[in-house]
């Protein structure tokens, strides 16, 4: 299958003074896998193969919990077509 974006929001139960730290790590996560990118105020979407992205969601998840999370929800919004999907192509003309 070729690219598709995959838009994620996560939310990682835990004390305030915590969640960004969380978060932080997850972005961490996404960058170590050389993952295309592009973090927003309130989600941040992911370029790149189905099975990759979602292995990703799934870990980012497992991170949280082990972060001292004791609930982690999320919100994921996927954009696939035949040809492939580019954060580029969604992006250009506002860059």
């Amino acid at each position: 299958m070729n690219n598709i974006t995959l838009s994620f929001k996560i939310s990682p139960h835990v004390p305030e003074d915590r969640l960004y730290p969380v978060v932080d790590q997850v972005i961490a996560l996404i960058k170590a896998r050389g993952i295309k990118h592009v973090v927003g105020p309130s989600e941040t979407t992911m370029e790149g193969d189905w099975d990759t992205l979602f292995a990703v969601v799934k870990d980012a998840h497992e991170l949280c919990l082990q972060s001292g999370a004791w609930r982690v929800g999320s919100v994921l919004q996927v954009d696939l077509k035949p040809q492939g999907v580019t954060i580029d192509e969604k992006l250009h003309q506002y860059r």
